[in-house]
């Protein structure tokens, strides 16, 4: 059982890393899980050079080997992976892992011994089979382990895990290779037994994870075939351009960086770089992977997850060609490393992008389709890359009296660049979700940005939008819909909600105010906002309330600063400093034409009164806003019946909700 949650002991926020990892059953088994796909890397790394010293000094031998190795890595998901998760639902998760942890070790230690090619092929393929069934037994662990709301933060450390031990993966192979470079073949089969212990010592570990047990009757589900969900995905996925392009682009993205495995240990032996320069090359590639699904989203806070997904693959496009016309070990590395950043970018983004476009009830089959086509991909490409190398073989170019020659891992690379290049160009024309605005300035905004405060304790959600887009109205059935499911509901507005915001309420909006500076009704607003965060909103919060306030500091950047003109960047610091950067959890904008708005009101007030243009900029920033952070965003046509978007605002704040009691 999950060890039980006390908010005075372990107030850390959900997505904290470290308080997961203080959960002790956890820890041990991330520890086990983290030793297992370190010897996973290894092992790849010493099966594919081991292939390589196999085939001998053919070139094209050398290619089918590697890409043999490879291929059959992945053919094992693509033929058994359902059955494989079938076996580990019906078994002992915590001894199918022990036993499977110490079969694979078993497996790496008979290779050297036996010494032959067919051997390295056929134990790859039992060493993956083994895989197959311990992977789903420690991912159906995990929820047993951690509480709930820590569940996504455990997962992030899974996924950042299987990725980023491929870098001290390279490095241990790198070590024992450069070590051992006077021994020859043996200095492979050195690292085949480092691997063997790697797993054989996360076997012992797991051991002490009692916590780990069989699985109960409640998990056992239908596990389709692979044929069948991808039959099932298929008709959803192609028939919504969205879903479609991120498909086409998180597989292509997986391509980009198999590419570069695929061809590695070729491409670096015309370097004369040998294993040693081989394991330098893989750790690039999986360190840069592993950098950009964790910092990328961070650190272009600026670009919305549209564009840093097309982004990311037009620059793993560059990275292959980057690759495929240096000839020298040190520059490569740095570009593999920028190659795998690229591309853990698009992979993160476009998962994020697909849970938040997919609907729920065809969430799970889109996942599993794109899981489907994700191993699809590798395998023709870790197949296929090799052999075309292979095909086209050395090639020498003469231009006058100078030659330069290229082997068929650079030319295959540069074939990989054009395609992942132009999958990255369709993407951005399909996805652009902010056409006109340049893509430069979007980057630059990035830097410096905080990345706010966003309550952990209740829930807070702001209403936005134009003049007359239904705020009012949608905010009074928000308020009957939560208490009816026994919320803690505080309905609040911006500005008036406390005794000095109405009186600030009074000189922004009474038409007699008249005319006064954008920078003093920008400063008023201000005001408003720290007084009715601190006496409001921070201590319904703190009492596990949903918060509702009508307006945001989001207007405040829309009236006073695309309305008014005034800078955005300052607007939107001293808002910031005004509400201590607390953000909403969620904020819906009602999106309506300002026409069809201000045509609901009879009389109007000072900001009613402005101008068309001044309120189709607002418009604009609005929408602006919510394309930039759409997983913090609903944008809901308001031309719609009012009950419509009830409907969409409940169903987005569903899993949001504090639990009761």
């Amino acid at each position: 059982m999950p060890e039980p949650y006390d908010p005075l002991t372990d107030p850390a926020p959900a997505h904290d890393l470290r308080a997961v990892l203080r959960i002790r059953a956890f820890r041990r088994l991330w520890i086990a899980f983290g030793l297992s796909s370190l010897g996973d890397w290894i092992g790849l790394l010493a099966l594919t050079a081991m292939a390589k010293n196999f085939a001998g000094d053919d070139y094209q031998a050398a290619n089918f080997a590697i890409g043999g190795v490879l291929f059959l890595r992945v053919l094992p998901a693509l033929v058994m992976g359902p059955v494989a998760g079938w076996v580990a639902d019906r078994l002992d998760r915590r001894w199918t892992m022990i036993l499977g942890d110490l079969i694979r070790a078993a497996f790496f230690v008979s290779i050297p011994i036996v010494g032959t090619l067919t051997w390295v092929l056929v134990a790859t393929v039992l060493i993956e089979i083994v895989s197959l069934i311990w992977g789903p037994s420690k991912d159906a662990s995990v929820p047993n382990l951690v509480p709930r709301h820590r569940l996504e933060a455990a997962n992030q450390i899974s996924l950042v895990t299987t990725y980023g031990s491929a870098l001290p993966a390279a490095v241990i192979f790198t070590a024992i290779t450069l070590a051992g470079r006077g021994l020859g073949e043996v200095a492979i089969d050195i690292a085949v037994y480092v691997n063997a212990a790697t797993f054989a010592v996360s076997g012992l570990a797991i051991i002490s994870v009692a916590e780990i047990g069989r699985a109960g009757a409640h998990d056992h589900e239908d596990h389709p075939t692979l044929w069948r969900t991808m039959v099932e995905g298929w008709s959803y996925v192609t028939g919504t351009p969205v879903v479609r392009g991120l498909v086409v682009g998180i597989s292509g993205a997986f391509a980009a960086g198999a590419v570069v495995i695929g061809l590695g240990r070729t491409y670096v032996e015309d370097l004369d770089a040998g294993d040693p320069g081989y394991g330098v090359l893989f750790g690039a590639v999986f360190g840069g992977l592993a950098l950009g699904m964790g910092f990328a989203p961070r650190i272009f806070s600026g670009l919305s997850r549209r564009r840093l997904f097309a982004a990311g693959l037009v620059g793993s496009g560059v990275g292959l060609a980057g690759l495929s016309l240096i000839q020298q070990i040190e520059i490569a590395t740095m570009i593999a490393i920028l190659l795998g950043f690229c591309a853990g970018a698009s992979w993160v983004s476009g998962q994020t992008l697909l849970g938040l476009e997919v609907p729920d009830n065809l969430r799970g089959r889109t996942f599993a389709f794109v899981q489907s086509a994700v191993r699809t991909v590798l395998a023709l490409t870790l197949a296929v890359a090799p052999f075309l190398a292979g095909a086209i073989g050395r090639q020498t170019v003469r231009v006058g009296d100078r030659s330069l020659s290229y082997n068929g891992a650079a030319l295959t690379m540069l074939i990989a660049a054009v395609v992942a290049g132009s999958i990255g160009l369709v993407a951005w024309r399909q996805m652009d979700d902010r056409p006109g605005v340049p893509f430069w300035r979007d980057v630059r905004k990035s830097f410096g940005k905080t990345p706010g405060v966003y309550p952990t304790t209740g829930l807070f959600v702001a209403l936005e939008g134009g003049e007359g887009a239904g705020k009012s109205t949608q905010s009074a059935l928000l308020v009957k819909w939560l208490e009816d499911r026994g919320q803690h509901v505080l309905l609040t507005r911006e500005p008036g909600a406390t005794d000095l915001g109405k009186t600030l309420r009074q000189i922004v909006l009474d038409p007699a105010t008249g005319d006064i500076s954008h920078r003093a009704e920008a400063l008023i607003y201000a005001a408003d906002k720290a007084e009715h965060v601190d006496s409001v909103i921070k201590p319904a919060l703190k009492a596990g309330s949903v918060v509702i306030t009508d307006r945001y500091v989001d207007s405040a950047l829309a009236y006073q600063g695309s309305g008014r003109d005034l800078d955005l960047s300052d607007v939107e610091r001293v808002n910031r400093w005004a509400t201590a950067d607390l953000r909403p959890n969620l904020t819906v904008l009602l999106d309506l034409a300002p026409k069809s708005g201000l045509g609901r009101f009879e009389e109007r007030d000072r900001i009613e009164a402005q101008s068309a243009d001044f309120h189709e900029r607002v418009r604009a920033a609005f929408l602006e806003l919510a394309a930039a952070e759409p997983q913090h965003y609903l944008v809901i046509d308001a031309t719609q019946d009012r009950e419509q978007i009830a409907a969409q605002i409940q169903a987005r704040l569903l899993p949001l909700l504090p639990k009761i009691g």
